[in-house]
């Protein structure tokens, strides 16, 4: 498929290339894919340049519409020097686009669990898988109402409430684009490999993950289809080819 050189190519920065930044042209229209890793501080620096450059009329995150508030809030804080103290390249992203609409395009939410469901049924899947699947969605549905209530408590008060810390690797946002840029690379093909070598036949996970990026794919796509602007997409790197796969498809 086209990995858009043109989009890299208009930056003088290795922190943005094809690897992590893929425009797709789809059916509906063309949709600018950043993959990211985590509170990387590649991610966040490719994040904060490209929306700045584009400044997108929808930005969509790979989160749950119920932790939206939180991320909104966390990047409200700090100075317009550095990036936000919390909720790495995702508050960065709402931060550095300011006048897009925002739009959380992650599960858990009603279509991704009608979906599930379906599949599940369609698929008659085994008691243990079913009930590995249904343990991992109240997990993360945990994770997206204390997202919720930790926002309206930063609200409230002068706090800011926070979910969980901020990972840290062996760079930061001091370091060149080139050190945080070979940093980024080698911790993603690090993973990838450390994936490929160990046994992940999980039913459940596979499940769950399918049909997550399927849901936001749909997603994409009902926000192309009622925008006239540019819709650009946030989402971890380990997502990013099977979706700009499937909205090109």
């Amino acid at each position: 498929m086209d990995e858009s050189p043109s989009v890299a190519a208009s930056f003088d920065d290795p922190r943005i290339t094809p690897q992590f930044c893929r425009r797709v042209t789809g059916p509906s229209g063309d949709y600018l894919l950043l993959g990211v890793v985590h509170d990387h501080p590649a991610s966040i620096a490719r994040v904060e340049r490209v929306l700045e450059s584009v400044a997108p009329d929808t930005l969509a995150l790979e989160l749950p519409t119920a932790a939206l508030p939180l991320y909104r809030a966390y990047a409200r804080d700090g100075s317009d020097e550095a990036p936000p103290r919390f909720g790495g390249e995702m508050s960065a992203a709402i931060r550095a686009a300011p006048d897009a609409d925002i739009v959380g395009i992650d599960a858990p939410n009603w279509s991704f669990l009608r979906r599930l469901v379906t599949r599940l049924v369609a698929d008659r899947v085994s008691t243990s898988t079913a009930k590995r699947v249904i343990s991992s969605l109240g997990g993360a549905t945990r994770e997206a109402l204390t997202c919720r209530v930790a926002a309206t408590l930063t609200h409230a008060t002068s706090m800011t409430i926070t979910c969980d810390d901020p990972i840290e690797y062996d760079c930061d946002h001091d370091d060149s684009p080139e050190r945080q840029a070979d940093h980024e690379r080698s911790h993603v093909a690090g993973v990838q490999a450390l994936l490929s070598s160990v046994q992940t036949d999980d039913s459940a996970l596979a499940y769950r993950d399918e049909t997550r990026e399927r849901c936001m794919v749909d997603r994409l796509e009902d926000l192309q289809a009622t925008t006239e602007g540019d819709v650009v997409a946030v989402v971890g790197v380990d997502h990013l080819a099977r979706l700009a796969d499937e909205l090109e498809n």
